[in-house]
C-alpha cells in the first residue's frame, strides 16, 4: 500500500463499472483513479451521464467495481468492510426517500433511531437551517428544503467521510450559498467531503481538489488554478479602425470583430504589458480594456468539446 493511500480517507485506483451484458455492455466508469486526503473537500464534476453518480455509488459500497480497487480510511473495502465503514460515513443521495406525511422533525428522528451515536435531532435541524420548519410535513417542503432535510440526515452521525451528490440541486441562490456555508462548517469540524455538482461556481468556491469526468473517464484533475492554467486567458478592448489587428504586439491570437479585439493568450501579463506600452507609444485608446484569466467554465467546456470531437472521430472509423 502506497504512503498516499495509507494517509487517505478515499482512494480509487483504476476503477471500472459496467452495466448490461455481452454486446449490450456499457462502461459507465472507465479507469477512474483519485485520492482524497483527510479533512479536504474533493469535487467531482462532469457532463450529464459522465459517470459521477456511478462512481460515488462504488465509493459508498452500494456496488462493487468490475475492475480496480477502492479503499476508505486507508485499508477498508466499501463492500467487504461495510459494517465498519458505515458508522463513520454519511451520504446525501440525489433524491431522498422520505415519507411524505411525516413532519420534518419526525423524519429526522426516524433516521436518528437507525443511526449509531446520532447528534441531537434539534442540533441536526439547526445545522441544516430547518429549525423553523420542524412541524411542516415533508410533502409541503420546497425542493430546496427537501435537499436540506437530506443533508440533516446525512450529517446525523457527524461523519468522518461525507458523500454529497448534487447537494444544492433545486435550491435558489440564497439557499445554495447557505448550504455552502454549512458544508464549509462541516469541513472545519473535520469531515472529509466528496461532492458532485453541476454548478462550477460551487466547485470553485468549495473544493480543495477537483476532477472533471466525461464519458466515464477523468479528463482533468487538480486544484482549480492547476486545471485552469492549461487553458488560455483573454484580453479584450476596442481598437480604432485605422489600426490593423495584425500590428498588435501580442504572442497570442488576436481577432477583430465590429471594432472590438479579443486576444487569446497563454501569457496574460506579458501581452497586457506589451499592449498597454504600445498604446501609450502610439497614443491609441484601447476602449474598455479588460484582462481575464481562464475560468473553470471555459476549461470544462473545452474538455467536453474536445472529447466530443474524439467520440465523433471514433464513430467515423
Amino acid at each position: 500500500m502506497s504512503e498516499s493511500q495509507e494517509a487517505s480517507h478515499i482512494h480509487a485506483e483504476d476503477v471500472w463499472r459496467s452495466y448490461g451484458r455481452g454486446k449490450h455492455t456499457f462502461d459507465a466508469v472507465r479507469g477512474v483513479s483519485f485520492t482524497v486526503r483527510p479533512g479536504s473537500l474533493f469535487a467531482l464534476l462532469g457532463t450529464n451521464g459522465a459517470g459521477k453518480t456511478s462512481t460515488v455509488e462504488l465509493l459508498e459500497g452500494l456496488a462493487a467495481p468490475q475492475r480496480g480497487r477502492i479503499r476508505l480510511f486507508g485499508t477498508l473495502d466499501p463492500v467487504a468492510d461495510r459494517a465498519r465503514i458505515r458508522p463513520r460515513t454519511g451520504a446525501m443521495l440525489q433524491e431522498g426517500g422520505f415519507i411524505s406525511h411525516l413532519t420534518v422533525e419526525e423524519s429526522v428522528q426516524m433516521w436518528a433511531d437507525l443511526t449509531s451515536r446520532p447528534r441531537p435531532v434539534a442540533e441536526a435541524l439547526e445545522l441544516a437551517g430547518l429549525s423553523h420548519r420542524t412541524d411542516v410535513m415533508v410533502q409541503n417542503l420546497s425542493g430546496g428544503e427537501k435537499r436540506r432535510l437530506d443533508l440533516a440526515v446525512a450529517t446525523l452521525s457527524s461523519p468522518d467521510v461525507l458523500f454529497l451528490d448534487e447537494p444544492t440541486a433545486g435550491m435558489d441562490a440564497e439557499g445554495r450559498h447557505a448550504t455552502w456555508r454549512l458544508i464549509r462548517k462541516l469541513q472545519q469540524q473535520g469531515s472529509t467531503i466528496l461532492l458532485t455538482t453541476h454548478y462550477l461556481e460551487e466547485a470553485e468556491s468549495l473544493a480543495d481538489q477537483l476532477a472533471i469526468m466525461h464519458r466515464g473517464r477523468i479528463a482533468a484533475s487538480g486544484t482549480v488554478s492547476e486545471i485552469v492554467a492549461d487553458h488560455p486567458s483573454t484580453l479584450s478592448f476596442g481598437l480604432p479602425a485605422q489600426w490593423p489587428v495584425e500590428q498588435l504586439p501580442v504572442s497570442g491570437t488576436a481577432e477583430g470583430r465590429k471594432g472590438r479585439v479579443t486576444v487569446t493568450t497563454a501569457q496574460l501579463q506579458k501581452d497586457a504589458a506589451r499592449l498597454l506600452a504600445w498604446a501609450e507609444e502610439h497614443a491609441v485608446e484601447l476602449d474598455r480594456f479588460t484582462a481575464r484569466p481562464a475560468s473553470l467554465e471555459e476549461a470544462f467546456i473545452t474538455i467536453a468539446s474536445d472529447d466530443d470531437t474524439e467520440q465523433e472521430q471514433e464513430a467515423a472509423q
